[in-house]
C-alpha cells in the first residue's frame, strides 16, 4: 500500500474518513461547483464531516436538514393541493445543484406507513418530473450525486443488529476497514469491467433458479459499474432491459418495503416486459396501488447483479441489501438513461432475488451460476 495511502486515513476516526471518501472520491468534488446535502438530523456527525470536507474542498455548500415528521404531518393534514405543491426551493434543490449528497438516518422507518397510499401515491406523483429530470441530468453528465446512510437505532433493528454490530457491519460494507478504501473500490471497479466487457453486444438473457424464471433482452443496452460512485456503499453492474422483451415469472426471495410499508412473498408474472398479474403473501393490495401508480410502474427500469462480498446479511436497506453477493434485484419503473433505457415513471422501486442457486444464461452461454460469476 502506498505509504500516502496510510497517512491520508491514519488516525481518522470512521465518520471522518466516510465524508472525506464520498467527497474526494465518490463526488470528486471541485472548488466552485454549488452543492447540496439533503438529510436529516440523526445524522449529524455526518452531516457536519460531509460540510467541513466540502468545504475544503472550495464547493459553494447548502444544507437541507428535514424533520422525519414532516412528510407524516403533510400526507396526514395536507390537502390535495398542499400535497401537491413544490415550493421555490424544492425545485432548486432538485435541478439547480451541480453535485448533490443525500444521507439515509431514519429515527423511525415507519413514519408513513400508517397513512393513506392514494396520498403518497399523490405526492411523489406530482414530482415525476424531479425523477425524469434527475435521469436526465446523470445520462448527460450535469449531474454528481451519491447516496449513503448513516448508523441509526432504527434501521441497526431492523436488521436485527445491536447499533455497534451494526456499525462495525456498515463500514466494513463500505471498504473503510481497508488501509486504502478508495483503492478497494477501484480494484472492485476493475473486476466489474471485465465483466461489463464480456457483456457488450449481447442479445438474450434468461434467469432461472427455483424463484425466478425470466428472459429479456439487452440488445444495445449499456451495462454501468457501480464503484462506489453513486451509491455508497456500491457493488454492482446493472443496464436497463428492452422495456417490452420481460418475459416470465420471478418470487423474490426478500421483503420489500415501500415507504415505510413491508411486503412479503412478492411473485410477477410479465408478458411483453409488462406485470400481467401480481400476488403477495402480505401487503397484495398496497403491491397492486404502486404497480398502478402510472403507466412505466409495471415495467422494468433496471436489471441489477450484486457483486458485494462485505454485505453478506439482508438488513431492509436497500442501499446495502441490493449490493449484496449472490443476489439480482429488479427495479420497477424508471431506468437510468446512460443504460439505454427509455422507461419513465414515479417510482424506481428495487426488488431482490436470491440467487444461490440460480443461473444467468447470455446468448446461450452460461455467465453466472449459484452465486458466481463464470467469465
Amino acid at each position: 500500500m502506498p505509504l500516502q495511502a496510510q497517512e491520508k486515513y491514519k488516525n481518522e476516526s470512521y465518520v471522518s474518513k466516510l465524508a472525506k471518501v464520498i467527497v474526494q472520491y465518490s463526488l470528486d468534488l471541485q472548488s466552485g461547483e454549488t452543492f447540496i446535502l439533503m438529510t436529516n438530523p440523526e445524522a449529524e456527525e455526518l452531516n457536519l464531516a460531509v460540510i467541513e470536507e466540502a468545504v475544503k474542498a472550495g464547493a459553494h455548500v447548502n444544507y437541507h436538514n428535514e424533520i422525519p415528521e414532516y412528510m407524516e404531518i403533510l400526507l396526514k393534514y395536507g390537502n390535495d393541493e398542499q400535497i401537491k405543491f413544490i415550493s421555490p426551493f424544492e425545485n432548486s434543490a432538485n435541478q439547480d445543484f451541480e453535485t448533490t449528497m443525500y444521507i439515509g438516518a431514519p429515527k423511525n422507518k415507519f413514519t408513513t406507513s400508517g397513512v393513506d397510499p392514494d396520498r403518497l401515491n399523490m405526492f411523489y406523483d406530482s414530482r415525476k418530473r424531479f425523477v425524469e429530470s434527475f435521469m436526465k441530468r446523470i445520462a448527460e453528465k450535469a449531474l454528481k450525486w451519491c447516496v449513503t446512510a448513516f448508523p441509526t437505532e432504527a434501521i441497526a433493528q431492523d436488521a436485527r443488529m445491536s447499533l455497534s454490530t451494526y456499525k462495525e457491519f456498515f463500514y466494513s460494507a463500505c471498504k473503510l476497514d481497508q488501509p486504502d478504501p478508495v483503492q478497494a473500490w477501484k480494484d472492485l471497479g476493475e473486476q466489474q469491467e471485465k465483466l461489463i466487457h464480456w457483456l457488450k453486444g449481447k442479445d438474450e438473457v434468461r434467469i432461472k433458479g427455483p424463484y425466478i424464471d425470466l428472459r429479456m433482452s439487452i440488445k444495445g443496452r449499456t451495462f454501468m459499474n457501480a464503484e462506489g460512485k453513486n451509491n455508497f456503499p456500491d457493488g454492482e453492474i446493472y443496464t436497463g432491459p428492452v422495456e417490452e422483451s420481460v418475459n416470465g415469472w420471478v418470487k423474490f426471495t426478500y421483503p420489500a418495503l415501500y415507504s415505510g410499508n413491508e411486503m412479503k412473498g412478492i411473485q410477477l408474472w410479465f408478458e411483453d416486459g409488462k406485470v400481467v398479474k401480481e400476488k403477495a403473501e402480505v401487503g397484495e393490495e398496497y403491491l397492486t396501488g404502486i404497480l398502478d401508480m402510472d403507466k412505466g410502474a409495471r415495467y422494468l427500469g433496471e436489471l441489477g447483479i450484486g457483486t458485494n462480498e462485505g454485505i453478506q446479511t439482508f438488513t431492509k436497506v436497500m442501499l446495502f441489501d441490493e449490493k449484496m453477493a449472490k443476489t439480482i434485484h429488479l427495479a420497477l419503473g424508471s431506468g437510468y438513461p446512460e443504460t439505454g433505457s427509455k422507461n419513465v415513471s414515479a417510482i424506481h422501486w428495487d426488488l431482490l432475488c436470491d440467487m444461490k442457486e440460480g443461473e444467468i444464461i447470455v446468448d446461450g452461454e452460461t455467465f453466472y451460476k449459484d452465486g458466481l460469476f463464470l467469465h
